[in-house]
Formats: C-alpha cells, structure tokens, sequence
C-alpha cells in the first residue's frame, strides 16, 4: 500500500499540495512514484510562472514512462525545488518531502474540489 499523508491535499492525476498560508508545495505522490519507477529526470517550470489547476505544468521522466505533471491549483510559481536537477530520484525515496514547486495560490477555493488522505486512499484502492 503507498503512503498518504493527513493533512495534504490530492488530485485524481496522483499530485499532492501542501499548503502552508497562502503557498501551496505541490509534489507527486508515493503512488505515482511507485507507479513511474526509477525518476531519471524531472522538468519544471520557470520561477514566476503562472500555473493553471487542471493544466500541465512539467513532466516526471523514469527509466519506465514519462508523466505529465498536472497542477492541482492555480497561482504564480515562486520557487522550484533546485534539488531536483542533480538528484531527480528523491522523488522516489521521499515523494512527501521533496516537492517540485511552490505556489502562490490564486485561489484557495480550488482545493475544495481536491482529496482529502481518506479519499485519496480510496481512490487508488479503486
């Protein structure tokens, strides 16, 4: 079973928010990088772009497949987790606390149309 975490929030797409006052840490979850296998690359956007809820905003290479990233909100992004360039794979050791950007959400009303933990449960269980 892949771990979830209390307190974020999901997408059906298997991306996670954190929110923390108005930024939001937007990452993949454990599922998704269960699913993908070894990350080899993962592509981002520039500092101060906009990103748009339901829309890609990078992608998440593996040795297996590459997967669109789709973002669960909207908002500017006001920084992107650098770590990744060089060692793509903690997405894999630890999806959770290596997220790929941060958001200055647009609109907070959007994370009512996302998951809560049990939801997201159920919803991979499907």
């Amino acid at each position: 079973m892949s771990k979830v975490i209390e307190g974020l929030y999901y997408s059906e797409s298997h991306e996670y928010i954190r929110v923390e006052g108005e930024y939001g840490y937007v990452g993949i979850t454990d599922y998704a990088q269960n699913a993908l296998g070894n990350v080899v690359y993962v592509d981002m956007p520039d500092v101060d772009d906009e990103v748009t809820a339901g829309e890609e905003f990078g992608a998440v290479e593996s040795v297996k497949a590459a997967s669109d990233l789709i973002s669960p909100v909207s908002g500017k992004v006001v920084e992107v987790n650098d770590a990744l360039d060089d060692q793509p794979e903690l997405v894999n050791q630890a999806p959770y606390d290596n997220w790929i950007i941060k958001v200055e959400l647009s609109d907070k009303v959007e994370l009512d149309s996302l998951m809560d933990a049990a939801a997201y449960e159920a919803f991979c269980a499907k």
